[in-house]
């Protein structure tokens, strides 16, 4: 698999730290895969992240490998709602989006052993980028 650099915020990581703790691998399939990209990121304060990198919260218009594209909000859990237009970074894909920044691309094992590409194309939101240091 490739593995772009990753950057996310210290408030992401310290939250995603104490989520991933409270949870077994057999209440998230793919625990393991990110804490491996936890541990592996550039951790910089809210204030540092680039502009087009992935964060929690954000909007990202991607393409996954059979060529779709989809524009969704990277949402914690607890504000999944089941809508359309958001994915949980519990979700296989959300795993695969956080810390990436425009262009980046990543394969990522989506269920079953079946991988896919995923290519960010756009960071349309990101509450950092708008000031919002806290969400």
């Amino acid at each position: 698999m490739n593995s772009p650099n990753i950057v996310i915020t210290q408030l992401d990581a310290d939250r995603l730290d104490a989520l991933l703790a409270n949870l077994s691998k057999q209440q998230f399939s793919g625990k393991e895969r990110l804490e491996e990209e936890l541990v592996r990121a550039t951790i910089v304060d809210s204030r540092d992240i680039p502009p087009d990198t992935v964060t929690m919260n954000s909007v990202v218009i991607f393409r996954t490998g059979d060529g779709k594209e989809f524009s969704l909000k990277l949402v914690y859990p607890v504000d999944y709602d089941g809508s359309a237009d958001k994915v949980s970074i519990l979700a296989p894909i959300g795993s695969a989006l956080l810390g990436l920044t425009e262009g980046d691309s990543i394969s990522w094992p989506i269920h079953g052993g079946v991988t896919t590409n995923v290519q960010i194309i756009r960071v349309a939101e990101q509450p950092e980028r708008s000031g919002n240091y806290a969400l």
